[in-house]
């Protein structure tokens, strides 16, 4: 099942997002990237923890950059979070008019900027793919969307809906997949899509194999979920260059 001399062979990849990462997390024995580092032989340096949103992020590559100045590629894994808490979706672009030489012709044309906020999902996305371009601007770097969603419940405060529910904006998991799917357009960074192709789906309890606990956590895969994400993945990524 593995890619002997594939592209991603001795490649040094950084992983940036929330719980469905973080090396604390103790919902599965080995985790995806474990997996490809025997699958296609990269070495996962993993900056993640359990709640991150876009925003926890930003500080992340700077590490990233100061503990492995020559990282091959990194991927981005959030989103999830940011649907929990509720944040604003916004926009990726605010637009204004301005004055343009267009054939040695001073013209009036619409013009547009990106948002660079912390307060919306779409803010989020441009700050960080924004530094990520800026830090690594010869390196490869991809996108993943979140997985559907199922009802976990932590502690007694901390009860998440499965994803048939909305958040308390009214907007449901799949509005910050097609945000996600956008940025990809907007950065021009490949973005493999789990939530359409990983084929989890927690909702249905046939899928109690691939979940940790299917009583109180139907969030997070288990070790059986992390390695169908890991050959969905391996094929993914054997379709992108992962050095320039």
């Amino acid at each position: 099942m593995s890619t002997p001399g594939s592209q991603w062979q001795g490649c040094e990849v950084g992983f940036l997002g929330d719980s469905m990462s973080t090396l604390c997390d103790t919902t599965a024995n080995k985790r995806f990237y474990d997996y490809l580092h025997n699958l296609l032989g990269l070495t996962p340096h993993v900056y993640a923890r359990s709640g991150w949103q876009w925003k926890n992020l930003l500080g992340e590559v700077d590490k990233l950059k100061r503990d492995h100045p020559d990282v091959d590629a990194v991927m981005v894994w959030a989103g999830t979070n940011d649907y929990n808490h509720s944040c604003p979706i916004g926009e990726f672009f605010t637009e204004s008019t301005a004055q343009v030489n267009a054939n040695g012709k001073i013209e009036t044309r619409r013009c547009r900027s990106h948002v660079m906020s912390d307060s919306t999902f779409c803010g989020r996305i441009n700050l960080l793919l924004s530094k990520l371009k800026q830090t690594f601007p010869d390196r490869q770097i991809i996108l993943l969307t979140p997985i559907h969603r199922g009802f976990a419940r932590f502690s007694q405060s901390n009860v998440q809906p499965s994803e048939q529910y909305s958040n308390a904006l009214g907007l449901y998991i799949d509005d910050y997949v097609r945000t996600l799917r956008e940025a990809g357009s907007v950065w021009s960074v490949p973005v493999i899509d789990l939530y359409s192709i990983s084929g989890l789906y927690p909702a249905d309890s046939a899928h109690d194999c691939y979940i940790q606990n299917p009583e109180t956590d139907r969030l997070h895969p288990n070790t059986i979920g992390h390695f169908r994400l890991a050959r969905t993945l391996q094929y993914q990524l054997l379709s992108l260059p992962a050095k320039f």
